[in-house]
């Protein structure tokens, strides 16, 4: 079955039959390898951590396993363990989204994660060690290294969005008239309902840089900084 998979033909035989030295291997390996991204995960205080990530991996690793006895036992040729293991991880993934206070989607990466995370110990329960260990150092590299890339980039387009928290509601047009003569367009406003009763005025800001000068030397974080200094700017930042 696993023939061609370098780490098993190294380890031996046994390794890609399913006994009992095989079952342990591959459920030790998924725990191993799902604590490793649950724990960049946790640090980083994402709404799924360790505990999350090490169960979907391992119900992914023995929903194959499972699957690969029954087809040994009785010659099925179906996988419907695993497939209801995906479809409940992806439920789970689905429950770590959520809307922040600032009408943000959050734990999109998580989720993601969570799903590929079960795909992972299913790939180890069926024995694909090398795919295994290549597609969680993939995944890990995505997670950790990704972001600074992705950060810079973001940094440097032509489109951000701010979160605005203004002292009064009267100040929004002097807001408007300043990105103006800064050579920035306004794309869209909405109002955040969630600090209704703060007594700040609460917006999400969808901003364009029109100005050639700013797109060449300015970014968002230089352009939020300046921003910040007006008076009645109560606090800034993008989002």
């Amino acid at each position: 079955m696993n023939m061609h998979d370098p780490i098993a033909a190294l380890l031996g035989t046994w390794s890609q039959e399913l006994n009992m030295a095989s079952v342990v291997l591959r459920i030790a390996t998924a725990v191993f390898l799902s604590a490793v991204i649950g724990w960049e995960r946790s640090i980083k205080r994402h709404t799924a951590g360790l505990r999350t990530f090490i169960v979907v991996t391992v119900a992914g690793t023995l929903s194959m396993l499972l699957d690969i006895f029954l087809n040994n036992i009785f010659g099925t040729k179906f996988f419907l363990i695993s497939a209801a293991t995906v479809l409940s991880a992806k439920s789970i993934a689905t429950n770590s989204l959520f809307f922040s206070s600032r009408n943000q989607i959050r734990g999109i990466t998580t989720s993601a994660a969570l799903c590929c995370s079960c795909l992972i110990g299913l790939a180890a329960g069926a024995g694909f060690y090398t795919i295994t260990l290549v597609a969680v150092v993939a995944l890990l590299f995505s997670l950790s290294a990704m972001p600074v890339l992705e950060n810079y980039s973001k940094d440097r387009s032509n489109h951000f969005e701010v979160h605005l928290e203004l002292t009064n509601s009267h100040y929004l047009q002097n807001f408007v008239t300043t990105l103006r003569r800064l050579g920035l367009k306004i794309d869209a406003i909405e109002m955040n309902p969630a600090y209704a009763n703060s007594g700040l005025s609460v917006y999400s800001v969808a901003i364009s840089i029109s100005s050639e000068e700013l797109k060449k030397y300015k970014t968002h974080r230089e352009i939020i900084e300046a921003l910040r200094t007006l008076d009645y700017v109560y606090y800034i930042e993008e989002i």
